[in-house]
């Protein structure tokens, strides 16, 4: 290895070394400073350093001493004979705590370690023996300027004095605060009397406490008067609150009175009116189901005569029907019966022009034979012709052909008869078909001229049935018009019924609605014009009875204000009046009276059987003295208080007036006695039998 590199990791472990015991020696000398705590550290130089951290502090080179900076606590507390002195000479005890540390500046530090030390820089009692006097003596400074009254109320005011008081040059302390812990006068017990400040202060204190007591007890007796009136008016306030909650509850039942009578009142007038709206409805429901049920009715009449008319439409569509397929049929017939005939007459012109044919054919055959006679006669002449001219020809060559032309001739003659048979069956065929046929045509030609006639009416008959099919058609179309018309007619009038029985009813719908509401209307304005008039009625009667009340008051007090010869006046004046009034009423009441028995009387004579004896006049003069006897004894008896007593029983019907004079009349000797008896001994004899048990009711006499 090179020695360059050998010396280089030499050199860095050597520096390493050094480095890790550099740090170990840091470590191990390096002293860190609590909190509240202050290290001083002398070292070489002229002045100790002063650290609130830490610092490296060498052995045998530094010195450390640590100090205690924290907040200390000094207490003051004066108390009985050495109570602080107020500014009224009253004492107070007093405990007062003052907060003390030493201020963390490094010359205070410094001054506290140079003039204290550190050691006792920390201690209570060092602190005491330097504050106590300087803090007592600033307590006693601040109280004497101050009254006990203030000192005890402004604790903070004389707080801070006494912090201000203190000041800030407390040898490199500082006051951090000072709190007043306690604060009582001084009883007087511990005062000494023989002190003149102790002795101003038991004046002052017993003035206060006498001004105090007397203020207490005058405090005390108002309470106490206070408390009586206040129970008294809360009584008073209990009294009329109970008054007016029995006024309250009296006015809230006369409401709850008032409102129930009001609500039943509304109740009754809302069931009365829903009554009369229920009534108004049924009757309204009523009139509407009657008409209903005329609507029904009449719509079922209109149905009824809507189906009687469909009926008869119906009926008469059927019998329409009927008689077009009468028609029909007839037509069919009718068509049947000409086809039928125009069948024969189609036949029988078939057959006609058979026969024409056969007539043609006859003609045919005829120029056939006409023709065939010509032909005949023609072959005749050709023949003779030939003849001639074979026999010329034959004479001509008579020896050498006679027998050759004879057998030709023969054999000419030959083919000519099979030509002449042959044409004559031809023409016996020809004429054969055409007989057939002209019979044939001839057939026809007679069922054409027999048809003819039969076609004819025939056509006529189809003519006929064409006009009588065409008549009906008209007369049905004219049927089914008139019917479609009926029918739109009646259609037309149902739909007008319809409408005039909705229209109708619509009508006697609002109608009934409309007398609804105006009999609603006029319910609401009767039963409206009642209550205002019974109002006005009660209000009338009201005003009446008022006036009344007050012309009686003012009567009453007028007739108090009178002498007494004007009040017997009054009376008398009002005694006539009150007579007056009652015979004008028994007046006016016989007047009735005698109107009534002059009608009953009236009634019972016109059907009465009367005969008049005596002459007209003296009877109705009989008459009238009758009825003026009668109604004078009823007027005696009822002016009469006597006689009304007497005769009451009489009157109300429990005894015979007559059976009782009879029997009077018995008792005094009968009616010859009594037409013997003078005035004076009827009295004596009616007086006798009086005080014998009498006879007349109401003398306290025994029927029997």
């Amino acid at each position: 290895m090179d020695t360059a590199v050998i010396t280089l990791i030499a050199a860095v472990g050597v520096l390493v070394v050094f480095l890790l015991g550099f740090m170990a020696l840091v470590a191990k000398f390096y002293q860190k400073v609590d909190q509240g705590h202050a290290m001083i550290v002398n070292t070489m130089r002229a002045e100790p350093e002063v650290s609130f951290t830490g610092r490296l502090v060498i052995p045998i080179l530094h010195r450390r001493e640590t100090m205690d900076i924290s907040l200390k606590t000094i207490e003051i507390e004066r108390m009985g004979k050495e109570g602080l002195i107020c500014k009224d000479n009253m004492r107070a005890d007093i405990k007062v705590k003052f907060f003390v540390r030493v201020n963390k500046t490094r010359d205070d530090v410094l001054r506290v370690a140079q003039g204290i030390g550190c050691a006792r820089a920390s201690s209570q009692q060092t602190l005491e023996d330097l504050f106590s006097a300087k803090f007592s003596e600033a307590l006693k400074t601040v109280g004497k300027a101050m009254d006990f009254v203030d000192l005890y109320e402004a604790r903070d005011r004389f707080r801070d004095q006494i912090v201000r008081q203190i000041g800030d040059e407390l040898s490199g302390y500082v006051l951090e605060d000072a709190a007043i812990d306690y604060l009582e006068q001084t009883p007087l017990e511990k005062l000494d009397p023989h002190n003149i400040l102790d002795a101003q202060g038991i004046r002052k204190i017993t003035e206060l406490t006498a001004e105090q007591n007397v203020h207490t007890n005058e405090l005390r007796r108002n309470e106490e008067m206070r408390i009586k009136k206040k129970d008294v008016e809360t009584a008073e306030a209990v009294l009329e609150l109970e008054r007016q909650k029995a006024y309250a509850e009296a006015n809230q039942q006369r409401e709850i009175a008032n409102t129930r009578a009001r609500e039943e009142a509304e109740s009754a007038k809302v069931a009365a009116e829903e009554r009369s709206k229920s009534e108004i409805a049924r009757l309204l429901a009523d009139q509407q189901i009657a008409v209903q049920q005329e609507n029904m009715k009449r719509e079922a009449e209109v149905a009824e005569k809507n189906r009687q008319r469909a009926v008869a439409i119906e009926e008469e569509r059927v019998t329409r029907a009927r008689e077009l397929e009468q028609v029909d049929r007839e037509r069919e017939v009718t068509l049947h019966r000409i086809e039928k005939e125009k069948a024969v007459e189609v036949q029988k012109k078939a057959i006609a022009d058979v026969i024409r044919e056969r007539i043609v054919v006859e003609r045919t055959v005829a120029e056939q034979e006409e023709e065939i006679k010509n032909l005949r006669t023609l072959s005749d002449a050709e023949r003779t012709k030939k003849s001639t001219i074979v026999l010329a020809e034959g004479a001509a060559e008579e020896s050498f052909i006679a027998e050759v032309r004879k057998a030709m001739a023969e054999e000419q003659r030959a083919k000519h008869k099979a030509a002449e048979e042959l044409t004559m069956a031809e023409a016996k065929l020809a004429i054969a078909g055409k007989a057939a046929e002209g019979k044939k045509r001839e057939a026809e030609g007679i069922e054409a001229v027999e048809a003819a006639s039969g076609l004819a009416a025939a056509k006529v008959a189809i003519a006929q049935a064409d006009a009588t099919e065409k008549e009906g058609l008209v007369a049905a179309r004219l049927k089914i018009a008139d019917a479609e018309a009926i029918a739109k007619h009646g259609s037309a009038e149902a739909e007008a019924l319809r409408l005039k029985l909705e229209a109708e009813a619509t009508g006697k719908q609002k109608h009934g609605v409309a007398e609804a509401e105006a009999l609603r209307l006029k319910l609401e304005a009767e039963a409206s014009g009642k209550q205002k008039h019974g109002e006005a009625e009660a209000h009338a009667i009201a005003v009446r009875f008022a006036a009344e009340a007050g012309g009686l008051k003012d009567k009453f007090e007028a007739m108090k204000a009178m002498s007494e010869e004007t009040r017997a006046h009054e009376e008398q004046r009002m005694q006539l009046d009150y007579a007056h009034a009652v015979t004008m009423k028994g007046i006016d009441a016989n007047q009735a009276i005698a109107r009534d028995q002059a009608e009953v009387l009236a009634k019972a004579l016109s059907v009465a059987n009367i005969e008049i004896v005596g002459g007209d006049g003296a009877y109705f003069e009989r008459f009238m003295r009758s009825l003026s006897l009668g109604k004078a004894i009823d007027g005696t008896v009822d002016k009469s208080a006597l006689l009304s007593q007497a005769l009451a029983e009489h009157k109300a019907g429990k005894r015979d007036l007559i059976a009782d004079a009879r029997e009077l009349i018995a008792a005094i000797g009968g009616a010859d006695a009594l037409r013997d008896l003078s005035v004076a001994n009827l009295a004596q004899r009616l007086g006798a039998k009086a005080s014998d048990g009498g006879l007349l009711p109401g003398t306290g006499g025994n029927k029997d």
